[in-house]
């Protein structure tokens, strides 16, 4: 029990940048929108953080910076895509490009300099019940907050009229058209959210999991968050038990390296994406559970018979 209650924390805060990562991107996709440049906007959120809360000593404003920072790369994504009709898969591939040089250039003279972390919040009493008060009171504000924003989007897309029209001019957007819905705005919307989100990911890299810069720092999340959308079948509580177990298997390699397992390092190292090619292709297998729950226009993107 000593040791697992160190690992359940650690795992949640692991989690966490996945979270608001893939809940972000799942309601870009509800609206029939597939931003691939999750990966480039939470690093520019990872940068655009650290930058601002080191300058100013505020970490409220280095959210809100990393916030901006994701919204302005997805409003570049959604002109091309949504206004110019870029082709989605090849323009969500360049934004990540264009965040992984953009947030290196920007943060060249961040790296190695020291930040304090987010601070855990103190509950009082709650935080010293064993075992659960370490592991439910005694977390940073960010990871409440990302469990918020999950039921927050699942109480928007499936109790509001809002949330309806999202998801229907996701599932058809003529139709939506037709009855008088503008599409381009909802869709721009959409893609804003998960921008912020994104951005709010990779600030809690830079601010909380590991308090410093250091270039491509995401470490491939971003290409995870997006496979954490397909393996939570587009549904907002799946993609916290998702999180949270790819979570798991991030810190399970860490622990095992400390453990001193006589196994490569690197290997040790490449659980996490290898856990998540083996979901996808165990995911793939049952084509008819994508289908029914997949946006129509995403859905087309995963199996182009539809």
């Amino acid at each position: 029990m000593e040791s697992f209650v160190p690992f359940i924390v650690i795992m949640l805060g692991a989690a966490t940048p996945l979270i608001f990562a893939a809940i972000g991107e799942l309601v870009t996709e509800k609206s029939g929108v597939l931003n691939l440049g999750v990966e480039g906007m939470m690093l520019m959120g990872a940068v655009s953080a650290f930058a601002v809360s080191i300058s100013t000593g505020s970490t409220t404003l280095g959210l809100l910076a990393a916030m901006g920072a994701g919204v302005l790369m997805a409003l570049l994504f959604g002109l091309l895509t949504l206004t110019l009709l870029a082709n989605q898969v090849a323009c969500g591939l360049a934004l990540t490009i264009f965040g992984i040089g953009l947030s290196s250039f920007v943060g060249k003279d961040y790296v190695g300099k020291p930040l304090d972390a987010l601070p855990s919040v103190d509950l009082g009493w709650l935080s010293d019940i064993p075992v659960l008060g370490p592991v439910l009171f005694s977390q940073d504000l960010m990871v409440y907050a990302a469990i918020a924003v999950v039921g927050a989007v699942a109480w928007f897309l499936y109790h509001t009229r809002a949330g309806l029209v999202l998801r229907a001019v996701g599932e058809s957007h003529h139709a939506a058209h037709a009855i008088g819905y503008p599409v381009i705005r909802i869709r721009y919307m959409a893609v804003a959210f998960g921008g912020a989100m994104a951005g709010l990911g990779g600030a809690y890299l830079s601010l909380a999991y590991t308090p410093m810069w250091v270039e491509n720092m995401t470490a491939g999340r971003g290409w995870i968050a997006l496979a954490l959308v397909v393996f939570a079948t587009w549904r907002p509580f799946r993609v916290l038990l998702g999180a949270w177990l790819f979570g798991g298997v991030t810190i399970m390699q860490l622990h095992a390296q400390g453990a001193g397992i006589a196994v490569p390092s690197q290997l040790m190292s490449m659980l996490p994406y290898i856990a998540t090619i083996v979901v996808l292709v165990l995911i793939s297998r049952d084509a008819t559970r994508i289908r029914m729950n997949a946006p129509a226009s995403i859905g087309k993107v995963f199996h182009p018979e539809r």
